[in-house]
């Protein structure tokens, strides 16, 4: 008795017109299939270890977004190659603009006193407690912005706004911050 011949597996492309047609399904397979040949680029071209998850899912999350931008004329794997190097570019643009701010050992609080860590530890949880009041759009661009150092623009895209007004949300943010921790 003949063994049946199984099925070809789909290519890329279809994988691409199944997605858009919005099987979720599909787009697992392509990250099943491309997310390991994504992360070993991304470690040839010198990326962080401890970055390359968060690059390779980022690196997803662009693709899927412009999904209707791969035209197919190259391949899938090439097209997703670049937008993981435009990634790991915008990490290290990212990382270049933060400023770190050194602290000196007077700028500590002493072990020796207690007062001074008491302070710290309150004014950490006034702060956690006042972000926590915030509404959401002005919590997320404070973090956005205090926290991780992303530029306004790259916020206002990742948060569906623009520029201008992330900047305002910022603003607001740190006025309701200040006034509630002072």
């Amino acid at each position: 008795m003949p063994v049946p011949a199984s099925p070809t597996p789909p290519d890329d492309a279809d994988l691409v017109r199944a997605y858009q047609g919005g099987s979720e399904g599909a787009a697992t397979e392509l990250v099943r299939r491309h997310g390991a040949p994504v992360a070993r680029f991304l470690v040839g071209l010198g990326a962080d270890y401890a970055d390359i998850d968060d690059l390779v899912q980022e690196t997803f999350f662009r693709a899927f977004r412009r999904i209707a931008g791969w035209r197919g004329d190259a391949g899938f794997r090439s097209w997703i190659f670049t937008i993981a190097s435009n990634a790991l570019k915008d990490e290290h643009r990212r990382r270049k603009a933060r400023r770190s701010v050194p602290l000196e050992d007077h700028d500590l609080p002493s072990r020796d006193n207690p007062e001074s860590a008491f302070a710290v530890r309150e004014t950490e949880r006034r702060l956690v407690a006042a972000l926590q009041t915030l509404p959401r759009l002005q919590r997320e661009v404070f973090l956005l912005r205090a926290q991780q150092g992303i530029e306004y623009p790259e916020i206002a895209t990742t948060l569906g706004t623009t520029a201008g007004a992330a900047r305002v949300h910022f603003h607001h943010a740190v006025k309701r911050l200040k006034e509630m921790i002072a």
